[in-house]
């Protein structure tokens, strides 16, 4: 494990250094920290800040503080949550195409059960926030802002279903997914937008049809995916 001095004794500072690297692999799960002593010499920061890093490390997840003081880092497949989603596909500076592939297919699955539930259970005050939403759609001009708008209008259908947990999952992805929308802005193309899926979406959940907002949420989602995937393999091409 290589850590850099860190000049301040913030718990933050420690809690990054050793997350990136439980994260990257480079200390793998079963493996133990040094000790608290050590790192903070290492760190450079007091002890208190040390361990206040490591219990943040903790209710991350990412290691487990064993009766006797020894610390050992756990596997965040098996035991992390989607809070770790950002973390994961932002690292080395760079944002990492395999988590955000599979971040775009997870709301592949996901985003046509919430459309369903939505329309099914399609509350009076949806509509008028789903058309709230869809004039801002319809006013972008600026692909990459269209984009973020999305973000809103599946904010209300999410609501919509009243289950705390989309809600819940909706928000950790968002977190990550808002991000790379600004990494892959310089290669968004200009027909990136597609307005007419979101009405049709807007349209089946309005009416109560939850067959046809399930459909109309697949084609939105897919069309989307594949203008990000567009704009991520144009990122990668031009590295």
């Amino acid at each position: 494990m290589v850590v850099q001095p860190v000049h301040r004794s913030v718990p933050e500072k420690v809690f990054e250094q050793i997350a990136a690297d439980v994260l990257s692999g480079q200390m793998r799960p079963g493996e133990a920290l040094p000790s608290e002593r050590r790192l903070a010499e290492a760190f450079g920061v007091s002890r208190p800040a040390v361990r206040e890093g490591i219990k943040r490390l903790s209710a991350a997840s990412l290691v487990e503080v064993r009766h006797g003081g020894v610390t050992t880092v756990r596997d965040f497949r098996r035991h992390g949550s989607l809070d770790l989603l950002p973390r994961l596909l932002f690292r080395d500076g760079g944002l990492d195409p395999a988590v955000f592939r599979s971040i775009l297919e997870t709301r592949l699955r996901i985003g046509p059960k919430v459309a369903e539930l939505a329309a099914e259970r399609h509350e009076p005050e949806l509509a008028e926030l789903l058309d709230g939403s869809l004039r801002l759609l319809e006013a972008d001009q600026d692909h990459l802002e269209w984009h973020r708008d999305t973000l809103a209008f599946w904010d209300h259908v999410v609501d919509g279903t009243g289950s705390i947990v989309f809600r819940l999952m909706y928000n950790a992805f968002r977190a990550a997914y808002e991000p790379a929308l600004a990494a892959l802005g310089a290669t968004m193309t200009a027909g990136a937008t597609h307005r007419d899926a979101y009405r049709k979406l807007a349209a089946a959940i309005r009416a109560g049809d939850p067959a046809a907002a399930k459909r109309a949420a697949h084609d939105a989602l897919e069309l989307a995916n594949a203008a990000l995937i567009g704009a991520l393999d144009r990122r990668e091409d031009r590295r």
